[in-house]
Formats: C-alpha cells, sequence, structure tokens
C-alpha cells in the first residue's frame, strides 16, 4: 500500500490549503481510527479520503466502501489505485444524497468516517446527524476546536444546536487526540478523532429545524425565538410550565433531552 507521502511524490501534487488538505500519516492513528470503523458486516461511506491513508486499509477490512471526494485530481488517483470494492464519487459532500450512497453501499446500516476540513465540519457533521439514513457509527476527525461542540454541556458556548442533535442520535466519545506531526503538511492545529455510536434513537423529522430556531439568537429566551416558527408565546409558556421550566429560560440552559421534550410536546 503506498502512503500519502509516496503518491504526492509520485503524481508530483501540492495539498490545496483552501481545501483544508493535511493527509494523515500517523500510522498508529490510522489502525485505530480503521479498527473503530470496520464493524463487521458493514458498508463504509467515507467522506474526504484524500490519498487514502484510511481508504486501502478501510477497504481490505470491510465489504464495500464508497468515497466523496471533492479533489478531481485526487479521485483519479484513487481510481487507479483502489480495489475492486471500493469506489470513489467526485462531488462535495454537502449537495450529494446520503440516501442513494447508502443503496449503492447495500441499503443496510452504514458507518461513516471522515478527516474533516475545520471550515465545513459542523455543516457536515450536521447533515450526517440529521439524515434518516442509519448510520451505525462514525469516526470522525476534526479540529480539536470543533470537537467540544460534541461534548460541551448546557450554558458552555459551544452549547449548539448540532451538539443536542448528535448527543440525542449518538453516544460521542474521543477516541485519540492527534497533534499537527501526525499530519502532512502539517497544519497549525491538534485534532481529535470521536466515535459516534447510534443510539437507535427515534427523533422528529423536524428536530433540526427547531433546534435552529430555539437557539438562533442566545440572548432570547425560548419564548421569543420560537415565535418565528409560529408558536405563540403563550402556547410555548403553557407548555414550558407543564415540563416544569421558567417560562423565560433560553434554550442553551436546557439539556438534550429536555429540548426533545419540548419539540414533541410543541
Amino acid at each position: 500500500m503506498k502512503s500519502s507521502r509516496d503518491l504526492i511524490a509520485e503524481y508530483s501534487l501540492t495539498p490545496n490549503k483552501a481545501l483544508g488538505q493535511n493527509f494523515l500519516t500517523d500510522a498508529s492513528a490510522i489502525e485505530r481510527i480503521v479498527s473503530a470503523a470496520a464493524e463487521p458486516g458493514l458498508s463504509v461511506l467515507e467522506i474526504g479520503p484524500g490519498l487514502g491513508a484510511l481508504t486501502f486499509p478501510l477497504a481490505e477490512a470491510v465489504k464495500k466502501l464508497v468515497c466523496v471526494e471533492l479533489d478531481s485530481a485526487l479521485c483519479g488517483i484513487l481510481e487507479r489505485e483502489l480495489p475492486v470494492n471500493a469506489s470513489v464519487i467526485n462531488a462535495d459532500f454537502l449537495k450529494t444524497d446520503i440516501g442513494k450512497i447508502s443503496e449503492e453501499l447495500g441499503g443496510g446500516e452504514i458507518v461513516a468516517v471522515g478527516n474533516l476540513p475545520y471550515y465545513i465540519t459542523s455543516d457536515i457533521a450536521m447533515k450526517l446527524a440529521s439524515s434518516p439514513v442509519g448510520i451505525r457509527r462514525m469516526v470522525l476527525m476534526m479540529q480539536r476546536e470543533a470537537a467540544a461542540r460534541f461534548t460541551a454541556q448546557p450554558g458552555d458556548r459551544n452549547y449548539v444546536p448540532l451538539t443536542v442533535l448528535s448527543r440525542l442520535r449518538f453516544r460521542v466519545s474521543v477516541l485519540a487526540e492527534l497533534s499537527p506531526a501526525s499530519y502532512f503538511p502539517q497544519p497549525e492545529v491538534s485534532s481529535t478523532v470521536l466515535v459516534f455510536d447510534a443510539l437507535g434513537s427515534k427523533l422528529p423529522a423536524d428536530l433540526p429545524r427547531f433546534l435552529k430556531a430555539a437557539f438562533s439568537m442566545r440572548r432570547k429566551t425560548l419564548i421569543n425565538n420560537l415565535a418565528a416558527l409560529g408558536y405563540g408565546k403563550e402556547e410555548t409558556a403553557a407548555k414550558l410550565k407543564s415540563l416544569g421550566f421558567d417560562p423565560s429560560v433560553r434554550a442553551e440552559a436546557l439539556s438534550p433531552e429536555e429540548l426533545l421534550s419540548l419539540a414533541e410536546a410543541l
């Protein structure tokens, strides 16, 4: 198996900073991530495979693998190097249909893996967390500061809709902390690898929209923020009281479970 450094030299590549291309080269980290992602009998969706540091060992460990890569040059390299049970889609993941990818992978539960660029980490994670597709597990690398959003507690500045949605759908744990030396070229920040194990929760389809409105203006109360969705202030106040919450409460003060209870009540 060729390393990212080998492929960069062979194809005379220059990593694209605008696309957040910092390729994982830490052999120990690669082994741990692949081990966490290789669920028996499940196929894998990889987001942003780059030069295949995870892709090639994943292809050896799972029955089927589909990768989504934005950089057409890297797609061409992967297509020439990948084994028959792996394929690559040249597309922007945020514009792809996860349902169609799931069908290509067999239609059952899948595992999602990715080294996420910082500038779109939240967008990608939100798309995955809100997808109706059965995702059994996610193993995601991201900048350490971005990872704090998934472990934040009510009242923290990093406590956002993504925090709530992720924690209602997954059990989140830290797999590894990676220094800049784990990548080539080296980024200026450290990274964290998080594992998301599905809880099997059945969530309202419009919950992401509800949470976006609830947190839209952090200094405003839930009653005021939810008015934008058409909920009457008196109705919201009554529901809050019935659940034992102060009518002047803000979204950031409630736990994920409490916010879910309010969404279901409304």
